[in-house]
């Protein structure tokens, strides 16, 4: 599988597992440490050949992703679950695209969301307070379980409307995926 965009990632470590998986080419944000010279290459890339943004599913993942769509908008973006992102090592409890495996990281990978602005027939927060996905005590967990089954990470309330929204997710795929969520339960 040969992906033609270029995928920004963390560090080597995902690099290294990402060509394990697939032929990609990427560029390294060093952590957190997202200076200009790295969003400056981040831009050209985009011009070029298009941008997938692939950080951990943690807080520093989150924030990386959130720098790099702020300065350079209209990235494609693709996400793996804590699980899926967790050490298999009981000793090492990290998470990473270095722990995930092959075939998850080319399934993450194969379903990337392109952000774009809010359209008509959006998901609203009352949608989100009928789901029982904010303002209830499980919200938290249903916010995971339905974070994992579309693939865009796991947030808050908030965080959540926004990419449901951005992600083009229509009321129903939002409410199928909810559907089989319940059904897993």
């Amino acid at each position: 599988m040969k992906i033609k965009e270029i995928i920004v990632v963390e560090g080597k470590d995902d690099t290294a597992k990402i060509r394990q998986a697939i032929d990609a080419d990427t560029i390294e944000t060093n952590g957190s440490a997202v200076n200009k010279e790295i969003l400056n290459r981040i831009k050209h890339a985009k011009e070029k050949r298009g941008v997938i943004i692939f950080t951990d599913p943690d807080y520093p993942g989150q924030r990386i992703r959130h720098i790099v769509d702020q300065a350079v908008p209209g990235c494609k973006h693709a996400f793996l679950t804590q699980d899926e992102a967790r050490a298999k090592n009981p000793h090492h409890n990290s998470l990473g695209i270095e722990h995930a495996s092959p075939e998850t990281i080319r399934e993450a990978l194969g379903k990337v969301y392109e952000l774009t602005d809010n359209l008509e027939g959006e998901i609203t927060k009352e949608d989100l307070v009928n789901q029982r996905l904010i303002g209830v005590r499980e919200a938290s967990e249903r916010r995971r379980m339905l974070g994992e089954y579309l693939k865009i990470g796991h947030t808050n309330g908030k965080q959540l409307l926004r990419r449901l929204n951005q992600f083009q997710i229509t009321k129903q795929e939002f409410e199928a995926a909810l559907e089989a969520i319940e059904q897993e339960d």
